[in-house]
């Protein structure tokens, strides 16, 4: 379970997350995850900057269940593939509230310590779903510290020791949510879409065998808060600007 706020000068964004995943090995080069997640997004807008008609977009919800299967060709190349049926909706949950997202990928080990992932996804890190490119270099540079350089996610890890570890990230993210029919503020607006690129420090502690504790700092750049149409054409913009990010997390694992 994970919370997180991300105030800006005219909106304040807060999340509450929850998911369970399990993994499972089929025989001895197969393995598929499931991963099922709810997430609350609940939004607070400045008075002095919106009239009364904004303030019904204050909460959005979705449900996403992401099954992952990986398949091993040969010591050094395996293929991943994954598909994510989701529903984003504000509060009346219908067929037009859900989609599909996914991605297909290669990983190839160049060497002991490199690792290259190439491949494609159907992904909402710049506010709705497009497909586009993903890559990521993999290097291990110690038994302590590790790198990922790629897009959508960047990040270099270091644990001093088996209870903690430190990364420092960069990623681009996002979601869209489909509008309730009577709270549709414009007439061509069908969707509210968020986007950002965040950067942030984080800090994972082992508290007990199971347990495992996640505290966030970052900001968010580039921060977009809009009404778009069907198209996925923006409609109106919020205007909200950058902002800090904070969360906590914990996790159980078995």
């Amino acid at each position: 379970m994970n919370v997180k706020t991300e105030p800006t000068d005219k909106i304040d964004f807060n999340e509450t997350n929850i998911g369970i995943s399990f993994n499972k090995k089929i025989g001895v080069k197969n393995k598929i995850t499931n991963t099922l997640e709810y997430s609350n997004l609940k939004v607070n807008y400045e008075i002095d900057h919106y009239n009364n008609p904004y303030e019904n977009l204050d909460r959005f919800n979705q449900i996403k269940n992401k099954v992952e299967f990986s398949h091993e060709i040969s010591n050094a190349t395996s293929l991943n593939f994954s598909i994510t049926p989701t529903v984003n909706f504000q509060s009346n949950l219908d067929m037009d509230a859900f989609s599909v997202l996914g991605s297909f990928e290669i990983k190839q080990r160049l060497n002991s310590n490199t690792i290259i992932n190439i491949g494609a996804a159907r992904t909402t890190v710049f506010g709705s779903p497009k497909f586009m490119p993903v890559l990521s270099l993999n290097y291990q540079i110690s038994n302590a510290s590790s790198l990922m350089i790629g897009f959508p996610d960047s990040k270099i890890s270091y644990s001093n020791n088996i209870r903690n570890k430190f990364s420092l990230s960069n990623s681009f993210n996002g979601n869209f949510y489909h509008l309730d029919s009577q709270s549709d503020l414009n007439t061509n607006a069908t969707k509210v879409s968020l986007s950002q690129m965040t950067s942030a420090l984080e800090y994972e502690r082992n508290v007990d065998k199971n347990w495992f504790l996640n505290f966030k700092a970052g900001y968010d750049f580039n921060k977009k808060y809009n009404l778009i149409d069907n198209d996925n054409h923006k409609v109106y913009d919020f205007n909200t600007g950058n902002g800090c990010v904070l969360g906590i997390g914990i996790k159980y694992k078995q």
